[in-house]
């Protein structure tokens, strides 16, 4: 996962979907034709995956992680974040 591999989708105010995999084999951020992937090592447990996701996600849109903040899903593997 190169940092800022899908630039692209960062704009003012954008909604990004994402699936979840927490306890994955890996950590990486994929886009397939559903939408993006994100997988995880971390576990979910005490808001220690939405962290990693958050930061693998801040790293592969190319912004920092302050400017990603999750909308919905936050228990749920089905998350969306905004850009600010």
């Amino acid at each position: 996962m190169k940092k800022g591999m899908l630039s692209h989708l960062t704009h003012e105010g954008a909604e990004i979907a994402v699936r979840v995999t927490p306890k994955a084999s890996r950590n990486a951020v994929e886009e397939t034709t559903d939408g993006l992937r994100v997988y995880t090592t971390s576990v979910p447990e005490g808001g220690k995956a939405n962290s990693a996701v958050t930061k693998l996600l801040a790293t592969a849109l190319g912004v920092p992680k302050s400017r990603l903040t999750l909308v919905r899903g936050a228990t749920s593997r089905d998350k969306t974040f905004k850009v600010a």
